[in-house]
């Protein structure tokens, strides 16, 4: 048995990935700080599954023994929590992935796997492909081109090293995010009656569901290595690139509700549609979920309670919950009254 060692494993995207290693035949070391919680419960049961509570820019590096391929998820997520400290953000989800890269390669791991994102395009015009300029805006997508040009260069005939440029990711996750916009847009109706929409509702920005970027992971992992060796791919689908007003409208039909929204921020300067057409032609991916089915997926789980939008669901406001309560801690610690 194979094992894969996944970093960030208890997060949005990892939590699913973690099951569906498990699923298709491999041991998974999981590593992540599990800021949010025991996201992995679910799976503890199982004898292939290792759980290590562990930072990626000091893991013991005889974490790597026995490895056969890594897929590199750690990161602080999304850009409003990449701008609470740009520095941090850029020593984890840069640093701490090129790091990982780096040791992996010089442990003997076979297979390595960066989780990128498409939003290292920032504004452009036209369709984007793999071979476009980027135009990173934020420290969130600034570190994820940085954490590409640092480790792809690693890939050899012996170091199978790729990049996968994740559309904006939606759908139903044990560690659930209501910051991500059709899972926010869905809570929003449901619980409101209204989608928060954030301004101007024109921008174009591309999607996947969180299963099917899942399913890029494993399919990177068992292709032909002269295929994904030092490549990059977009992960997606073409027909899932929207504008944002157009794609409420939809999530308010999947419902059977009433459309009705209200504007929220200041207008969102991200706005870029993108191709898919590579990890199509390649390794033969097509998405097998639309944002109708997740949105449905999720109205279903807050109605039978299977979910809970609570702070740990908004990536920013529970990074402030942290960083306050290690605040608060520290002053009672240097009071001393905790020593």
């Amino acid at each position: 048995m194979k094992t894969v060692l996944l970093t960030g494993a208890g997060g949005y995207i990892g939590s699913v990935l973690a099951e569906m290693l498990l699923e298709a035949g491999y041991a998974v070391r999981a590593l992540d700080r599990y800021f949010f919680g025991p996201t992995l419960k679910h799976l503890q049961a199982n004898p292939a599954l290792e759980l290590v509570k562990a930072d990626v820019r000091d893991f013991n590096p005889k974490l790597l023994e026995g490895i056969w391929g890594v897929i590199d998820l750690a990161a602080l997520s999304n850009d409003p929590a990449g701008e609470l400290d740009p520095e941090v953000t850029l020593a984890i989800n840069h640093r701490g992935r090129a790091r990982v890269a780096q040791l992996a390669k010089e442990c003997g791991v076979e297979r390595y796997v960066l989780a990128s994102s498409c939003s290292i395009y920032g504004f452009q015009d036209g369709v984007l492909d793999e071979t476009s300029p980027t135009n990173p805006l934020t420290t969130y997508a600034e570190a994820n081109l940085k954490a590409e040009q640092s480790n792809l260069p690693l890939a050899d005939e012996h170091f199978c090293a790729t990049a996968l440029r994740q559309a904006t990711v939606y759908g139903l996750s044990p560690r659930m995010r209501f910051d991500l916009a059709i899972n926010g847009m869905t809570l929003g109706l449901w619980r409101d009656g209204k989608i928060p929409l954030l301004r101007d509702g024109s921008q174009w920005r591309p999607f996947v569901h969180v299963r099917d970027t899942s399913r890029a992971f494993l399919a990177v992992l068992q292709a032909p290595r002269e295929l994904v060796n030092g490549q990059v791919f977009n992960v997606g689908a073409d027909e899932q690139n929207y504008q944002i007003l157009p794609l409420a409208q939809q999530i308010a039909q999947a419902l059977g509700k009433p459309f009705d929204f209200e504007w929220y921020g200041l207008p969102d300067h991200r706005s870029y549609r993108v191709s898919f057409a590579k990890i199509k032609k390649t390794l033969g991916f097509t998405p097998q979920f639309t944002p109708a089915d997740a949105a449905r997926e999720i109205a279903a789980a807050l109605e039978a309670g299977g979910v809970v939008a609570d702070d740990r669901t908004i990536t920013l406001k529970w990074y402030k919950n942290l960083l306050e309560w290690h605040r608060l801690i520290r002053e009672v610690e240097l009071d001393g009254r905790i020593l």
